[in-house]
């Protein structure tokens, strides 16, 4: 077994040094030679590098990266020559990457349930420091917007689904290890490379555009808020958050991890009929009604630009506005 301390060393790389609970959840998914190679995969590494670094043999080397990369804790890159092992380096990848693991145990989803109701605030605040700009951003129901300009296919999931290459679908790893809001769990939508990566380690499956198309569908129905990359080009996942489980809810100031869409809700009060569909829908409380004939209000300061509001209006008074520029999205 190999000491605490080396554990330790591990959760500190991954940026939460002073965690009690991520060193254990490491202890049970990496053992001594896992551990060594993942200290020595950073940055990028030849096998041949990393058996120099640890002192493991080449071979054996090749048969442990095979098994971390279904572990997820190890990715490969084969951009030129021979491929490059490289370790995970967030707790939020490692989060995402390890709870699908085929081997993990109800002891591992427990840990990772303790560490996201003890520990991930105190991790957040450490990361708020560092964040230049938020690091996911939401995506607004495309359906329901009122733009200027021309709604860009990085500001609608079906969109950007359309022209997609690759399409899986994965469990939500939040609701895995939580899943006390009972929403759909087979829902979080892989695209491009990550659909090609969840597909080779097993942990989703591949889907067609149509059958996407259908879990967004699902996902709004269900009132679930669509959360992206914050960038112009998706290349990674398409999540489909609730309220309880997701941990971008549960950081001290999730304004700072994730930026809005560039839009807001706006009430028609002609159209409104005060019958309060909108306010269980809405994860900011940015909404209320208020006075004798009560009508639906947006707090701008606290509206997201999600739409998930506009879904159930059996009137169609809320829509989206465009509230700032496309330019203000990262590419």
């Amino acid at each position: 077994m190999v000491e605490q301390n080396f554990y330790r060393e591990l959760s500190k790389l991954l940026g939460a040094p002073g965690s009690k609970i991520l060193p254990r959840i490491i202890e049970i998914i990496a053992d001594e030679k896992e551990s060594k190679i993942l200290l020595a995969a950073f940055p990028a590494a030849t096998v041949s590098e990393l058996s120099d670094k640890t002192r493991i043999p080449q071979e054996e080397i090749r048969t442990l990266a095979e098994i971390m990369f279904f572990k997820g804790l190890l990715f490969s890159s084969k951009k030129e020559g021979e491929p490059r092992y490289y370790r995970v380096k967030t707790v939020p990848q490692f989060h995402d990457s390890s709870i699908l693991w085929k081997g993990a145990t109800k002891e591992f989803h427990n840990l990772w349930k303790e560490y996201m109701e003890k520990e991930w605030k105190e991790f957040g605040k450490v990361v708020e420091t560092f964040l230049s700009q938020p690091v996911v951003r939401i995506i607004p129901v495309g359906a329901t917007i009122e733009s200027k300009a021309e709604v860009l296919a990085f500001e609608d999931v079906r969109e950007i689904v359309n022209k997609s290459k690759s399409l899986a679908v994965t469990p939500c790893t939040c609701r895995v290890i939580d899943g006390k809001c009972g929403k759909p769990v087979e829902i979080c939508i892989q695209v491009n490379r990550a659909a090609e990566y969840t597909v080779q380690r097993g942990t989703g499956r591949a889907i067609t555009k149509q059958e996407a198309i259908s879990l967004l569908h699902q996902a709004e129905k269900e009132g679930l808020v669509h959360i992206a990359d914050n960038r112009q080009n998706i290349d990674h996942v398409i999540c489909n958050c609730c309220r309880d489980c997701c941990m971008n809810w549960r950081l001290p100031n999730p304004h700072k991890f994730v930026a809005p869409s560039r839009f807001r809700a706006l009430v028609n009060p002609e159209e409104c009929i005060g019958c309060q569909t909108c306010l269980d829908r809405c994860f900011f409380n940015a909404i209320s009604m208020e006075g004798d004939d009560p009508k639906a209000r947006i707090d701008p300061e606290r509206c997201v630009g999600c739409g998930v509001c506009t879904i159930p209006c059996p009137t169609e008074a809320i829509t989206l506005k465009e509230v700032r520029p496309p330019e203000t999205i990262p590419a």
